[in-house]
C-alpha cells in the first residue's frame, strides 16, 4: 500500500500563475504633466539624495536602523521564515527516541497474575526508537509548503513597503520642519516691519501729522500677525516631535533642528518616472497583494486534499528486556510497522464548502490585487500633476511677493510725503505678508508633493536582481535583517 501510494503521488488544486493586467496597466501616463516633468536617471531607491540636504540624508539613514516600525516588520518575515521551515519540515518522518526503566511489583490478587509467586518484583529496560509519516500523495503538504513559501515572500514585500512609507514619512516631517522655519521667519519679519509702522504713526501722530485712528489700526494690524505666530511655533514643535519617533526616539531627540542656519531644500526638479508597468515591480505594496494570492491558491489545494485518502507509516524497533545483562542481545529486539489509511468518505458537505471557501477568499484576493494597481496609477497620476501644477504657483506667488515687496515701498513714501493715507499702507503689509507666507508654503508643498511622487513610484528600496530566484531575493532580504543596526 505503501509502495502504491508513493507511486501514483499528485498534487491537486490549481497551480498559480501571475495574473495578466494587460487591460489594467495602460502604456503610457495619461497625464499631461507627464511631458512638463523633466526625465531623471537618477536610482528610485535613494531619491532623497535628490533633495541635496545632507542633514535629512542622515536622519533618513538613522531611520532605516533604528525606526520600530522597520524593526517591527523584520521580525514578522522571521516569524513567516520559520513557519515555512514547520511547513516544509512536515514532509519528513518525525524520529522520536524514548527509552524508559520501570521497577514493578505486580498486585497478589490480579487476576493477571497466572499462579502464586509470579507477582515478584520485576525490572523492566526500554529503548526504542519511533517513527511516524504521512505520505503526501495528493500534495497537501506540497500546497501548506508553497503557501508558507509564498506568505514568507509577501512578509518580504510587507517589509519593504514599511521602508518605502518610512523614506517618504522622515522627508515630509523634515520638509515640513523647514517650511514651518521658513514661514515663521517670514512672520516675524513682517512683525518687526509692522512694528516700524506702528512707531512711524505714533511720531507722526505726536507731531500732529495724523490721526489717532492710523495708530491704533496699526496697533490691530501687528498684534493680528503676532497672533499668527504661536500657532506656527505649535506646529513646528509637534513636526519635529514626530520626526524624532520615526527615528525610534522621544521626543526632543532632534531639537538642534530649531537651532542653526536652516533653507527649504532646492531638490533637482527630475523625477524617474518609467511607465506604467514599471509599477507592477517597484511597489511593494502591489508585490504584496500578488504574494498574497499566490499564498492563497495554494490553500485551495490543500482544502482539495481532503477529499482524498490520508497515508501515514508508523513503526517502532526498541530493545526490551528484563535484565540489563541481557539487554543488548538480539532476542531483546521489538519492532513494528503499521502502515495506516484515513478518508473521510462522509463530511456533510464540510470539505466541499472550505474548498469553496479558499476559492472566494482567492477570488477576494485577486479583486484585491487588481484594485491595488489601480490605485498606484491613480496616486502616481495625481501626484505627477500636483508636483507640476505647484511648481507654476510657486513661481507665479514669487512674482506676486516681488511686486507686494514694491508696492509697500512706493506706498510707505507716498504715506510719509502725505501723498496718501495709511489704510493704503496698511493693506500692502498684510498683503505682503499673505503673500510671503504663502510662497514659504509652496516652496514647501512643491518638495512634498516631489516627496508624495517618489513614494507613489514606489522608490525608496533595491529591487533584487531580475535574474536572481525568490530564494535568492530572500536571502539578500535576510542578510539586510540578520544585520540589523548596520546601514542596510
Amino acid at each position: 500500500m505503501v509502495f502504491l501510494a508513493v507511486t501514483v503521488s499528485c498534487t491537486v488544486g490549481p497551480d498559480y500563475e501571475t495574473p495578466e493586467l494587460e487591460q489594467q496597466v495602460p502604456d503610457a501616463w495619461k497625464s499631461a504633466a507627464a511631458e512638463e516633468i523633466e526625465a531623471s536617471e537618477s536610482p528610485l531607491e535613494t531619491w532623497w539624495t535628490t533633495l541635496n540636504d545632507p542633514k535629512l540624508v542622515e536622519l533618513i539613514h538613522e531611520a532605516r536602523r533604528e525606526n520600530l516600525s522597520v524593526q517591527t516588520a523584520a521580525a514578522r518575515v522571521q516569524e513567516a521564515r520559520a513557519q515555512l521551515g514547520i511547513a516544509t519540515g512536515q514532509y519528513y518522518p518525525d524520529v522520536i527516541v524514548d527509552g524508559s526503566y520501570s521497577r514493578v511489583d505486580p498486585s497478589e490478587n490480579s487476576a493477571q497474575i497466572p499462579f502464586p509467586g509470579a507477582a515478584d518484583p520485576f525490572d523492566l529496560y526500554n529503548l526504542g526508537v519511533g517513527f511516524g509519516w504521512e505520505i503526501d500523495v495528493f500534495g497537501r503538504l506540497r500546497r501548506g509548503a508553497e503557501s508558507a513559501r509564498a506568505g514568507l515572500e509577501a512578509s518580504i514585500e510587507d517589509y519593504r513597503d514599511v521602508m518605502v512609507v518610512l523614506m517618504a514619512d522622515v522627508a515630509a516631517n523634515y520638509i515640513e520642519v523647514r517650511t514651518l522655519q521658513e514661514r515663521i521667519k517670514y512672520g516675524r519679519a513682517n512683525v518687526e516691519a509692522q512694528a516700524g509702522s506702528l512707531q512711524l504713526t505714533q511720531d507722526r501722530f505726536d507731531a500732529g501729522l495724523s490721526p489717532l485712528t492710523d495708530v491704533t489700526q496699526a496697533e490691530y494690524n501687528l498684534a493680528n500677525s503676532q497672533a499668527a505666530i504661536p500657532r506656527l511655533e505649535a506646529r513646528l514643535e509637534g513636526a519635529v516631535n514626530r520626526l524624532a519617533v520615526l527615528l525610534g526616539k522621544p521626543p526632543g531627540y532632534v531639537d538642534d533642528l530649531l537651532t542653526g542656519e536652516f533653507q527649504i531644500p532646492d531638490p533637482d526638479q527630475a523625477v524617474t518616472l518609467g511607465i506604467p508597468a514599471d509599477l507592477l515591480r517597484r511597489r511593494p505594496d502591489i508585490r504584496t497583494a500578488e504574494r498574497q494570492l499566490a499564498s492563497q491558491t495554494a490553500l485551495i489545494g490543500v482544502a482539495k486534499a481532503d477529499l482524498y485518502p490520508t497515508f501515514t507509516l508508523a513503526g517502532v524497533l526498541a530493545l526490551e528486556s528484563l535484565d540489563s545483562s541481557n539487554f543488548f542481545d538480539s532476542d531483546s529486539t521489538t519492532w513494528s510497522l503499521v502502515p495506516g489509511l484515513r478518508w473521510n468518505i462522509f463530511s456533510a458537505g464540510k470539505i466541499r464548502n472550505n474548498i469553496r471557501v479558499q476559492e472566494a477568499r482567492t477570488q477576494q484576493l485577486l479583486f484585491t490585487y487588481e484594485q491595488s494597481v489601480l490605485f498606484a496609477l491613480d496616486e502616481v497620476e495625481s501626484t505627477m500633476v500636483a508636483y507640476e501644477r505647484e511648481q507654476v504657483r510657486y513661481r507665479r506667488l514669487g512674482e506676486a511677493v516681488d511686486a507686494s515687496e514694491r508696492t509697500v515701498e512706493l506706498v510707505r513714501t507716498q504715506y510719509m510725503s502725505g501723498l496718501t493715507d495709511f489704510l493704503n499702507l496698511l493693506d500692502a503689509q498684510r498683503t505682503l505678508a499673505s503673500q510671503q507666507d504663502s510662497w514659504a508654503e509652496s516652496e514647501g508643498q512643491v518638495v512634498q508633493n516631489l516627496i508624495a511622487l517618489n513614494r507613489a513610484l514606489g522608490g525608496g528600496w533595491d529591487p533584487p536582481d531580475p535574474d536572481n530566484t525568490p530564494k535568492e531575493d530572500a536571502e539578500e532580504i535576510y542578510s539586510t535583517i540578520d544585520s540589523a543596526g548596520s546601514e542596510p
